[in-house]
This record gives structure tokens, sequence and C-alpha cells, in this order.
């Protein structure tokens, strides 16, 4: 099944095209642990998967056939340590956002919304979920789903899009997803290139520049439900987004928590 995706095989180190699966990334984190059967930059996909999940435990729920999961192992080394890796799952975003973006050259309002969801006029069509894989060479399993042809009354929220929705008449699979890797496995060689560092590899700031979340006011769900409002301003060289609330001069670098935009840039 492979031959269905040629440009992506040949971006791929293995490339396993599955018929359907409950979830691309537990597959690819038991081939994790297998080892070397399963080097860095191997890819599973599939455009039927049943029980796939999201960030903060959601369900991702398409239709048979209407949208493309995928998940990309990347293994740790000397050059990407295991401290890095959290920037992983933001350049898997700005991946696909650029993948995204090549997929409708006509619209103008694709941008990352941090961490690494992909909006196009504010809708979601991709999200990320990595997986860290503890063992004798640590790992990261990146998944990554995007709506290719759901139609409007078959997306699972109002707040959703697919790239049919969005103006894309044909949307070719192996197209989007050959770009999407080749952008994420040249993101990650320049990031390992750097000894991980994330300014100097210039992530830190191509991440910003796509990133629609900065010069927004947001609302931002932290664990534990505390509710931090304010102004987006940045991404500090860790990957966390900083948040000026409203009535402080100061800066709060935020981790993990759900966005809300109140308002575009």
């Amino acid at each position: 099944m492979t031959s269905m995706f040629p440009r992506s095989e040949s971006v791929a180190s293995r490339l396993e095209v599955l018929e359907a699966t409950p979830s691309t990334n537990d597959v690819l984190v038991s081939g994790a642990e297998e080892g070397e059967n399963w080097p860095d930059f191997s890819v599973v996909v599939t455009d039927t998967q049943t029980a796939g999940r999201g960030r903060l435990g959601r369900a991702w729920v398409s239709p048979p056939g209407t949208a493309l999961a995928v998940s990309v192992l990347v293994r740790a080394d000397v050059s990407l340590r295991i401290d890095a890796l959290g920037w992983l799952p933001l350049a898997a975003g700005l991946a696909m956002t650029r993948a995204v973006r090549e997929a409708l050259p006509g619209r103008h309002d694709v941008e990352l919304k941090w961490p690494n969801d992909v909006l196009v006029g504010g809708r979601k069509i991709s999200g990320v979920l990595s997986e860290l894989v503890v063992g004798q060479v640590p790992s990261v399993v990146v998944g990554a789903g995007v709506n290719l042809t759901m139609t409007e009354e078959q997306l699972p929220v109002p707040t959703a899009t697919s790239l049919v929705v969005a103006g894309a008449e044909h949307p070719d699979a192996d197209e989007l997803l050959s770009t999407y890797l080749r952008e994420f496995r040249g993101l990650v060689d320049a990031f390992r290139a750097a000894g991980g560092d994330a300014g100097s590899s210039g992530l830190q700031a191509e991440v910003a520049d796509a990133c629609g979340t900065i010069g927004s006011r947001v609302k931002v769900e932290l664990p534990g439900g505390n509710i931090l409002a304010g102004v987006a301003r940045g991404i500090d060289v860790s990957g966390r987004i900083l948040v000026q609330a409203e009535g402080s001069s100061e800066l709060t670098p935020v981790s993990a928590g759900d966005v809300t935009h109140l308002r575009a840039r």
C-alpha cells in the first residue's frame, strides 16, 4: 500500500500504511520499543483511525476515509537531549501549518495556534499529540491528525474544518503528507544540528512567526482549573507561551493549558 504514498515514502525512513487502526500512535509506540526495526523517522499513516486521541484526553473523530492520521518516531540522541524533546510537538505543528498552507494556496488565514493546533479561518483542521517512549533509547512518537474531505455536515463541531470545506476541491493525501514529513524532518534536522537549541536553530523564531496566538487576547485554562486571561506576547526558549495578564506588566510563562483565542491578532 505504500505505492499510494510514493512521495511520502521517499521522505520517511520506514513508512507503514494501514487500511485502518485504532491509533497510529499506539502502533508506533509498540514499534519504538522493538528497537532497530523501527529507525528514527519511521512513519505510520492511515485514513481510518477508529480510536484517535487528542490533547487533554479528547477524542479525535472522523468518518472513515475523510482524514489522515500520521505518527512519526523521533529518537533522542547526543544531539537531541531528552530535555529538548518538548519542542518536537511545536515543530510538528509548524510543519503541518506549512503543509496546509501549501494545500490551500488561496487562503491567507492558515495559522498555528499554540502549542500545535492548525487553524484555517479560526477553525481547527489539525492537531498534534505526542507521547514519550522511555527505553534504552528514549523516543517521542509525534501523532498528527488532519481533516481532508469531511463535509460541513460531517465535521464533529462547528469550530472544526477540513481542506474541502476550506476550498480544496481534490486534496492530494500524498502531497500533503510528504510536505508535512519533509518540513518536519527539516526542522528536526536543524534542531539536532544546533544541539537541541531552539534559539540558534531558528525553530523558536519560526514557530513564533507562524503562531497566530501571539498578539491575541487569550484565556488559558491552567492545570488545576485556574484561568489566566491576557495577551500572548511571545514564546520563550523552552517553548512556553508568554502571557501578559490583564492589568500586569509581567509575562507569565505557560507550559501547559487549554488556550482560547478571544479575538484575532
